[in-house]
């Protein structure tokens, strides 16, 4: 059992992002060996915010039908909706990342309007 929903935000936020090192995308390459398909394969290779968040959407329906089709009783049926729930999560942190990223942008417009009224340039 492996959270491969995870993983592969990771590895597409890594991208999107410039951060990580090597190993820590080797190591995630490795875990996600066999299972690169779908939301899966979309979000390990995001290279955009745009892109993680219609993957992730994609990949929180497909956990919620595996959900809806287990049985309670089943063994997976515990692990399986802990990774319904911080897939969830992780939506909920991509969705803050891109408020906070919108917030920069405006911020950065609101100091380049004000460098020009304070040093008006004569066109």
């Amino acid at each position: 059992m492996s959270c491969h929903e995870i993983e592969a935000l990771r590895l597409g936020l890594m991208t999107v992002l410039g951060v990580g090192d090597d190993s820590t995308r080797d190591h995630a390459e490795k875990e996600l060996e066999g299972h690169l398909e779908g939301p899966i394969k979309g979000l390990a290779e995001a290279e955009s915010l745009t892109e993680i968040e219609r993957h992730l959407d994609a990949a929180l329906v497909d956990l919620e039908e595996e959900v809806a089709a287990l049985d309670s009783e089943d063994p997976e049926f515990d692990y399986t909706r802990g990774r319904l729930l911080e897939v969830r999560n992780a939506e909920r942190a991509v969705q803050r990342l891109r408020t906070q990223g919108s917030s920069i942008v405006d911020g950065l417009g609101d100091a380049h309007d004000t460098l020009h009224e304070t040093f008006p340039v004569e066109e």
